[in-house]
């Protein structure tokens, strides 16, 4: 049972990973394809709803997924406790940069700035953007931790 709630950490971790490298190849790049047109395009488009509200939902979710994993498998072993431990503060890390760096970026660029500032529009985005792919690798890394983790359950010794 303990290893089904892993692989459903991984699942969801995975999904977010890629929801993420999705938003840099096809979403990022329509927003600065024409600014400040394209800019106002997604402002349109995300009057009812954006991908926040998705993130929003799974990113918390997947973190206490990740935390209910390190307490189940916590007497395990030490390496699995430290995989366990390391994916669930890289998964917290991503939503810290989600917080402390998109989001101020997120409302530059799809709320208050005026639309004829193009220069501020170009460098939010091009920050965005860059940070975006760090951010991905953050969620990577916590998803290799994960399955790092689900592999040391299989290889360890049997007692």
């Amino acid at each position: 049972m303990k290893n089904i709630l892993l692989y459903v950490s991984i699942l969801v971790a995975s999904g977010l990973l890629f929801a993420n490298v999705y938003t840099s190849l096809v979403d990022a790049r329509s927003w600065g394809s024409d600014l400040p047109h394209s800019i106002s395009v997604a402002r349109d488009y995300f009057k009812t709803t954006n991908p926040g509200d998705f993130f929003r939902i799974f990113s918390p979710a997947n973190q206490v997924i990740a935390l209910v994993c390190l307490i189940l498998f916590w007497k395990t072993s030490v390496t699995v406790r430290y995989c366990l431990v390391g994916a669930l503060l890289l998964y917290v890390l991503g939503d810290v940069m989600t917080f402390g760096y998109f989001y101020p970026r997120n409302d530059i660029m799809f709320k208050t700035a005026q639309l004829n500032d193009v220069d501020l529009l170009k460098r939010t985005w091009s920050e965005w953007t860059a940070m975006n792919w760090a951010r991905s690798a953050v969620i990577l890394a916590g998803l290799c931790c994960s399955c790092l983790a689900l592999h040391k359950t299989y290889s360890r010794p049997a007692t």
